[in-house]
């Protein structure tokens, strides 16, 4: 039988096989912007809200998608091409797969090819919300200082060109100028970055740039734009080539990049909308007043869970997640990590049980069907670790508590980056750091140290003897006896777990 292409116009033939959209998408307004249409926006935000337009009051609240880069080209074309429609394929514990057409992304824009436009849209009376997934490395900020990075060449050219931004902070600043001189109301500008205080980084970050470059707009963006918080999670590894093929095996769609994901989700948010909001509670988002605490379990537990599998699991030579996960040795590591070291650091949670939520990761992080590539899990690790690992670092050496797992992970950093393991296999290292990675990697042969000396990264932590006593012991056990004994080894230590 033959495949039906993903556009409005086979929606009818779609609908026998999956769940597709049922509210009209050709009335929507467009409410919200969003940066960065990649899988993560498609199967969390989009997918929200997807769910509450199916109720008929809500028409104000389409997305408009904007591919931000050069090599987002890719994902531009195939939305316009598929009139902005996608599947989600939720991969559930048991095998089974679960599939809907998404409609919610109304609109979409090319920024290199237009940036006017896209500067318009967000300038635009009936947008309420600028929503991001810029990832981590995005804002653009130095590990080490917190201070933003004016030394990036792209930002030295968003001021120097204004009019043709390269960079988020050129369109927000160059919209919401706009949006003043036009005596518009404000905005939302909504971080779904993996970031601890995601909305005061967005804040930070954009007013250390409006006041270089258009210093008149401060007191305008700190009177009439909302910088939320919010905490979000849904593991999305992704898309493959087979996933792909059984899409349209299975249910004669062809859709040239469905969106993959497990069936856990979670939002938590601040309520701080200056224009008013999407109603995403009624679809299973939760409303808070300090996100914070969720931010830490999420950011300290599953984040840096990743991370720790995504690192170890390259060692090993192990090319998933769920892989490494299923290694009793490297589990029984993060188990003890996340007990001993990481536990210790968070907070009061209302309405979680902690111990439930680190039992359930374990569960999803082993998901044989998710099959999440453990080098996109490590890349950008450079911007990763300094969010998700050394907090607990500094907070647990502040309180003399354990940072043995830490420094265990940070020592198969130095060695993973080298760029080979032990068994000569090469790793896939994607990184916007990589090249001084490798080079502090290489001395640290001869001296384990000289990986510390990254200060972007590490800060000051060279100077801390107890953490570096604790690097230095796991870097040469695990070149001297290999990554497998070493794990088993630091196990062997400690009967704590979870």
């Amino acid at each position: 039988m033959a495949s039906f292409k993903l556009n409005n116009q086979n929606l009818s033939q779609i609908a026998a096989k999956v769940l597709v959209p049922q509210y009209n998408r050709s009335i929507l307004k467009t409410g919200i912007v969003h940066v960065g249409i990649g899988g993560f926006h498609r199967s969390h935000q989009a997918y929200y809200t997807d769910q509450l337009l199916h109720d008929e009051t809500t028409k104000d609240w389409g997305i408009c998608g904007v591919a931000l880069l050069d090599f987002d080209a890719k994902i531009y074309n195939t939305l316009k091409e598929q009139d902005g429609l996608y599947t989600l394929i939720v991969k559930e514990l048991d095998g089974s797969l679960t599939k809907s057409v998404i409609g919610s992304i109304v609109e979409y824009l090319f920024a290199p090819e237009d940036p006017k436009k896209v500067i318009e849209k967000m300038a635009s009376p009936e947008v309420k919300i600028i929503s991001l997934t810029i990832t981590e490395g995005g804002y653009n900020y130095d590990e080490a200082t917190g201070a933003f990075n004016f030394g990036n060449t792209l930002i030295q050219q968003d001021l120097d060109n204004p009019q043709a931004p390269k960079t988020i902070f050129g369109y927000l600043t160059q919209a919401l100028k706009l949006r003043k001189e036009r005596s518009l109301k404000g905005c939302t500008i909504q971080s779904c970055d993996n970031i601890q205080g995601n909305g005061h980084v967005a804040k930070k970050m954009l007013l250390s740039y409006v006041r270089v470059a258009e210093p008149g707009l401060v007191a305008w963006i700190e009177a009439n734009v909302s910088f939320p918080n919010a905490m979000v999670d849904r593991i999305t590894p992704a898309t493959s080539a087979l996933d792909i093929e059984i899409l349209k095996e299975s249910s004669d769609i062809d859709d040239a990049w469905p969106v993959v994901c497990e069936p856990f989700k979670q939002w938590v948010i601040e309520d701080d909308f200056i224009e008013g909001r999407p109603a995403w509670e009624t679809v299973g988002a939760q409303f808070v007043e300090d996100v914070v605490p969720y931010e830490k379990m999420k950011l300290r537990l599953l984040n840096a869970g990743h991370s720790v599998l995504g690192i170890l699991g390259a060692l090993y030579g192990f090319s998933t997640i769920d892989e490494a996960a299923s290694n009793a040795d490297i589990s029984s590591f993060l188990r003890i990590y996340m007990g001993n070291e990481v536990t210790p650091t968070l907070g009061g949670l209302e309405g979680v049980n902690l111990k439930n939520y680190k039992f359930s990761l374990i569960q999803r992080f082993g998901n044989t069907y998710i099959k999440d590539q453990i080098d996109r899990i490590c890349s950008q690790s450079s911007a990763k670790i300094p969010i998700f690992i050394l907090p607990v670092v500094y907070e647990q050496l502040e309180k003399k508590g354990s940072i043995d797992y830490a420094a265990f992970v940070i020592a198969a950093f130095a060695i993973y980056s080298v760029g080979v393991n032990e068994f000569g296999t090469q790793l896939i290292i994607k990184d916007a750091m990589e090249i001084v990675l490798n080079e502090k990697a290489i001395l640290s042969r001869k001296n384990p140290e000289a990986f510390l000396e990254i200060e972007s990264i590490f800060g000051k932590l060279k100077s801390n003897e107890t953490f570096v006593e604790a690097y230095i012991k796991a870097y040469q056990n695990i070149v001297q006896n290999g990554i497998e004994k070493s794990v088993k080894d630091i196990n062997s230590n400690v009967l704590n777990e979870i």
